[in-house]
């Protein structure tokens, strides 16, 4: 029975999360209602108070989804890594720019970002930061397989580049979200093309 019930909680959230982000999506975070989000997940309000505060907190765990994917489909990368420097770079932070709009609109990114600056210390503030180390941990991951493999100087700090290259790439990223008319192939443009300075100089030759 403990087993039954399980996937029962997991399917009324993957419900919750999926109709939060439907509508978020059509009427906005603002506009959207919890009242609307337990109608369209087929679940009552109860349900939903269950589980999140409010609606930051379902932002929140769509956020977290959206991450966690990304960060295993980077774990291919990084045990797997294309056979030179720019390459495994691109590939890698490919995935998740390619992936950051699968779930959350770009107002729902500028909700998550500024809810995390309005309250870093609020479980959403941490989560949100551990997220974004996460992902720095993977970069720098990245480098470090890339050093083991032979492609990397095996002087440079691996882990101190990781966040080098996170931080370029997320300060970029706000720049993106915060335009509505920009779009992701030239963000992968722009990344690529700042990234290529650091490329040049920890390949080894």
């Amino acid at each position: 029975m403990s087993g039954l019930r399980a996937r029962q909680k997991a399917d009324r959230h993957r419900r919750i999360i999926e109709a939060a982000a439907a509508l978020f999506r059509e009427a906005g975070y603002e506009g959207a209602k919890i009242e609307t989000i337990a109608a369209q997940a087929e679940v009552s309000i109860g349900t939903i108070y269950n589980y999140y505060q409010n609606k930051g907190d379902i932002l929140g765990a769509i956020v977290s989804m959206e991450v966690n994917e990304v960060l295993n489909a980077g774990r291919g990368v990084v045990a797997m890594p294309p056979a030179n420097v720019g390459d495994a770079l691109d590939t890698l932070i490919g995935i998740y720019i390619e992936h950051s709009l699968h779930y959350l609109s770009k107002e729902m990114w500028r909700q998550a970002m500024a809810i995390s600056t309005q309250l870093p210390d609020s479980p959403f503030g941490q989560a949100y930061t551990a997220l974004d180390r996460s992902l720095t941990d993977q970069i720098g991951a990245l480098i470090a397989r890339l050093q083991e493999v032979g492609l990397a100087r095996p002087d440079i700090d691996g882990m101190a580049l990781g966040e080098l290259i996170f931080n370029n790439m997320n300060m970029m990223f706000i720049e993106f979200v915060k335009r509505d008319a920009a779009r992701i192939p030239e963000l992968r443009a722009s990344i690529r093309r700042q990234n290529r300075i650091l490329v040049s100089a920890i390949a080894k030759e």
